[in-house]
């Protein structure tokens, strides 16, 4: 009798989780393409990982990660509509992150990566800048002898 029971709760609570799973809401298919910023060239095998991210724009635990294929193409069949931040990880590219909302049943986004800039070093010469002195230029006020 108690296996009787045992079988039938295991069935109940088996079969409500599983209908949670198609409640949740409605999915759309994302898809994505990595390309180089400069050339429009694919990247291949970058990492695009995906977290959900809440109400609050506070990033869930749990995380997706997808790997493109030669033509920079990856894609996800089952993503709930919500907001997701995406991260893509390319050996020799910058780090790009954007938040999206998923709200339509197809997403395709294109990720342009860049290559990385230089340091700015205070100790390096900045002709170009816009607020530079002239190199011929008297000091500045402050810098003159004040009188004792």
């Amino acid at each position: 009798m108690m296996i009787g029971v045992a079988v039938v709760v295991l069935t109940v609570v088996g079969s409500a989780l599983a209908q949670k799973d198609t409640d949740e809401g409605p999915t759309a298919v994302i898809s994505f393409i990595v390309l180089k910023d400069d050339s429009g060239k694919p990247v291949r095998n970058a990492a695009v990982i995906m977290h959900e991210v809440n109400a609050q724009g506070k990033q869930g635990r749990g995380d997706l990660e997808l790997k493109t294929d030669p033509e920079g193409k990856t894609n996800f069949d089952d993503l709930p509509y919500g907001t997701v931040r995406v991260q893509v990880l390319a050996h020799g590219f910058q780090t790009y992150g954007e938040d999206f909302v998923i709200n339509k049943p197809k997403v395709e986004l294109t990720i342009k990566l860049k290559r990385p800039q230089g340091q700015y070093s205070v100790y390096e010469e900045h002709p170009n800048e816009s607020n530079a002195p002239p190199k011929d230029a008297p000091p500045p006020a402050s810098d003159a002898k004040k009188p004792n």
